[in-house]
């Protein structure tokens, strides 16, 4: 199978290569064709386009497929083990052939993995082992090889009943902070898609991953077996105990302080700049950080409507901005060419879409009370200004009353 590579790990050390290891005699539960598996049940999967590993195969001489630990818009994540060090295991993530965010993974990767020093939230950011392309049936497939980390933390809140409790959200921002901090100050890179899915605990415990296969070996995970391929159900992992926070998943990140010009951010995620096409920076991350943070804790979107297209999305969009946070200022509306569409020159609204809900965000806040609510809600206003030079930087929400008290 052809390939290109780019390594960042030595081939020897740890004992030297081992051999692969035999696929598990036991049997696994087979799905019917009507049951749509993992990526099948994304409406533009294409099989074509979908690299087909196989558990047990090895891939590049080197990585045996062990475990499916997840799949996302256009890859899969597998857990492998590194048979050229024989107790390393590390996560494959395989992209959709020809998808621009491989590439762009890839190409942030290799800038995070080239800077040097030793700065506070550098261990923060997953960076990349290892890089390569597999041949598919239509063309490459960009291949990435990472530590492999844990559950996300949007995994977390689902584990946790749909929202996760202050003394954990607490700490945990406070971790992740550094690294946001690295990421925009000293990486010079803008995420533009940081969201609980984005965000992934760690572990630095090797029996975890030894455990893990040890269960596919024992009960083989489901499956759906085609006569071209797998379609295997992802294997759940459990909460870590010594897990840290890292910002992954660069396949929209940007390098550079910018300003930039463009669509990016998920819908319900995207900040007011980039509704209105005004040219934007790192301060979008600080936008939906703090929209991250109220899902994690209040366990709910601030921002739900959601139409057939981003386009029609727009006004209720901004409907539920102005019910939130108060009418923008004049000046952030005159950035942009396109606010007449939508606000008259007082800066009011021009229409008012019948399916926005019109509350406030104390009365969305229902899980605090008192001066604990007053604190929470103003680290939420902070991060959600209509200006992007009035969001405070990672940094500056180190000493946030709220994170720290």
């Amino acid at each position: 199978m052809e390939s290109n590579n780019t390594s960042n790990l030595a081939a020897e050390g740890d004992g030297g290569d081992s051999p692969p290891r035999q696929l598990p005699q036991t049997e696994a539960e087979v799905y019917g064709d009507d049951v749509l598996l993992e990526e099948e049940s994304l409406s533009w999967f294409d099989p074509e386009k979908w690299y087909p590993v196989r558990i047990g195969e090895v891939i590049q001489s080197r990585y045996q497929v062990l475990v499916k630990l997840g799949f996302g818009s256009v890859s899969t994540v597998w857990l492998c083990r590194d048979l050229r060090r024989r107790h390393i295991y590390v996560a494959l993530k395989v992209y959709e052939t020809g998808h621009r965010q491989g590439d762009n993974e890839s190409k942030v990767l290799q800038h995070l993995g080239s800077l040097t020093g030793n700065e506070v939230g550098r261990n923060l950011i997953r960076t990349f082992r290892d890089s390569f392309e597999l041949q598919g049936t239509i063309g490459p497939h960009v291949c990435l090889v990472y530590k492999p980390l844990c559950m996300s933390l949007e995994d977390l809140r689902l584990y946790a009943g749909g929202k996760i409790p202050r003394d954990v959200v607490k700490p945990l921002i406070r971790t992740l902070l550094p690294g946001l901090n690295y990421l925009h100050k000293v990486a010079h890179v803008v995420h533009t898609d940081l969201q609980p899915g984005n965000i992934m605990l760690s572990t630095d415990n090797p029996h975890v991953w030894d455990e893990l296969v040890e269960e596919e070996w024992d009960t083989p995970t489901p499956r759906k077996i085609m006569s071209d391929r797998i379609i295997y159900q992802s294997r759940d992992l459990d909460i870590p105990e010594d897990g840290e926070p890292v910002i992954c998943d660069f396949g929209e990140a940007k390098v550079g302080d910018g300003p930039f010009i463009g669509e990016v951010m998920p819908d319900l995620y995207r900040a007011p700049e980039i509704i209105l096409y005004i040219p934007w920076t790192e301060k979008i991350d600080i936008w939906s950080l703090g929209l991250m943070i109220w899902d994690l804790f209040e366990g709910k979107h601030l921002f739900n409507n959601r139409l057939p297209s981003r386009e029609a999305t727009r006004p209720a969009h901004l409907a539920r901005m102005v019910s939130l946070l108060g009418n923008p200022p004049k000046d952030f509306l005159e950035r942009s060419e396109y606010s007449v569409e939508f606000f008259d020159d007082d800066g009011n609204l021009k229409m008012q879409p019948e399916d926005v809900a019109g509350s406030s965000l104390e009365e969305e806040e229902d899980v605090l009370e008192g001066d604990e609510k007053e604190q929470f809600l103003s680290l939420i206003r902070k991060t959600l200004q209509w200006r992007p030079e009035d969001r405070p930087t990672a940094h500056e929400l180190m000493s946030d009353p709220w994170l720290n008290s």
